[in-house]
């Protein structure tokens, strides 16, 4: 067996309506004992929704001084984060709370790091440039979908267009805690595309060409696509389903651990330019080039396809050829997308044509992810890619 190295969060905690305990928990991390400035860190819809209110009540009840930063935005912005590091200085911050989804998790990550370190932001764009240590870090998901409360990475959008990561275990919480009622509220559309970008991550790390593809990640990917195969029907048709909703967290967090230790690749190198140049959620995102992008990859891993395909469709036909299998499975995905009330195309999200080679020149830059992915993928075939994505 080769070796491989694997990281995760060290405490997961899945509590329904944990965010009202919120307080307890930090008062057992070692810092409580003599410091009690939290940095409390979410975007302006979950404080408009109130969906914080409980879980600030227990900070607050429990003795803790919070200072709360709420202006993440989606694909947060580098500028944001020194913003938020600036205020966490300046008050002498003892630990930072991540609230919400993949962005507001991913700034309060980088919060924590660079709020107890004197390196600059851009030495710590890459893998494993992070340097000296960070500050207590909880992080608590309020979508089903990023993973990142489990993952050693940070997306950061820098410049006016450009996206960099911070990967590091340094920035790997100390606690996830996962509180099913959390996503109680959220809109159909958003725990569809937010579902399937989880199950992207467990494709994609089930099928990482990266040297680091492990048992372990291999076997939790295939118990994330088991848990969100499942229940994403449900949770998007009955979102008041706990039982569902609680599957759903757990299956994305599954799926974090997955590709947080064997990293994803081209799904995800295609779909950041769409995301940041024509600001579409990124769990969309994945969505819109997911089936292009496995009908490019079958050629080379058309098996672990076919592998993974009764895990999301328990009924599929397995007594045929692999390439059927495989077949099948992309176009059942693709089915999905629409039953669940996803677009259907790149074109429905304004992209045309005359956008294809800004997208594909963009792409081309995520060498980060594209080394990963099992076939090699040119300009030219990430052009073609997105042609037929449209």
């Amino acid at each position: 067996m080769p070796d491989f190295i694997f990281n995760t969060t060290p405490s997961i905690r899945q509590f329904t309506g944990g965010a009202t305990r919120l307080g307890p928990l930090l008062n057992g991390l070692a810092f409580a004992e003599q410091r009690r400035e939290v940095m409390f860190v979410t975007d302006p819809g979950i404080v408009k929704l109130g969906l914080c209110d409980p879980a600030l009540s227990s900070l607050r009840d429990s003795g803790f001084e919070v200072t709360v930063f709420d202006s993440v935005e989606p694909d947060p912005k580098a500028t944001t984060v020194l913003e938020a590091v600036a205020i966490a200085k300046s008050v002498n911050i003892a630990c930072v709370v991540g609230f919400g989804g993949g962005s507001s998790m991913d700034v309060a990550k980088v919060i924590a790091l660079l709020a107890h370190s004197e390196q600059p932001i851009d030495e710590a764009y890459g893998v494993n440039q992070a340097t000296g240590s960070r500050l207590p870090l909880v992080l608590v998901p309020t979508t089903a979908g990023t993973g990142s409360e489990v993952t050693a990475v940070s997306i950061l959008t820098t410049g006016s267009e450009e996206k960099k990561g911070i990967v590091s275990p340094l920035i790997l919480p100390d606690v996830a805690l996962l509180d099913a009622e959390l996503t109680l509220g959220l809109p159909p559309h958003i725990t569809a595309a937010t579902g399937v970008d989880a199950m992207v991550h467990a494709i994609e790390a089930y099928t990482s060409k990266s040297a680091n593809n492990n048992p372990l990640s291999r076997m939790l990917a295939v118990q994330a696509l088991d848990l969100l195969g499942a229940n994403i029907r449900e949770a998007v048709g009955n979102g008041s389903n706990i039982t569902a909703r609680s599957n759903m967290l757990l299956g994305s967090m599954l799926a974090g651990q997955a590709f947080a230790n064997s990293p994803v690749a081209a799904v995800h190198a295609l779909a950041y330019p769409v995301g940041s140049l024509f600001h579409v959620p990124h769990g969309l995102s994945n969505a819109l080039v997911l089936a292009e992008v496995m009908r490019f990859n079958a050629q080379v891993c058309g098996a672990d396809y076919a592998e993974l395909a009764p895990h999301v469709f328990p009924d599929i036909n397995q007594d045929r050829p692999t390439e059927q299998i495989c077949e099948d499975f992309i176009a059942r995905l693709v089915q999905l997308n629409i039953d669940l009330g996803l677009e259907k195309g790149l074109s429905q999200v304004g992209i045309g044509v005359g956008d294809i080679e800004r997208l594909s020149s963009d792409a081309m830059n995520q060498t980060r992810l594209l080394v990963n992915n099992p076939r090699e993928v040119t300009l030219e075939d990430a052009r073609r890619i997105y042609e037929e994505a449209l």
